[in-house]
């Protein structure tokens, strides 16, 4: 549950660091792949972005810590996530 809670105000920091912040395309692609998505994908749209391989592969790595979090409880952060973009935008 720890975990849930980071995430949530990690997406909050670069969500709505600014009251009237208009949330990048990209990023949103980024979190919902990061939460729901598998670790094949997520892994080349990491590195779609030119990032270096070690940055790839820690990034992979928290992904399969989140990976463990229960269905529900990833889907309820996703939905969390879209009503902070709606309240940011």
């Amino acid at each position: 549950m720890r975990l849930c809670i980071s995430l949530l105000l990690v997406t909050l920091a670069l969500c709505c660091y600014k009251a009237n912040a208009i949330v990048c395309p990209s990023l949103l692609n980024e979190l919902a792949n990061f939460l729901l998505g598998n670790d094949k994908l997520h892994k080349i749209l990491l590195e779609s972005y030119g990032a270096p391989p070690e940055a790839v592969a820690a990034k992979v790595e928290v992904k399969k810590c989140v990976d463990q979090i229960s269905l529900g409880h990833r889907l309820r952060l996703s939905e969390i996530l879209a009503k902070i973009v709606l309240d940011c935008s």
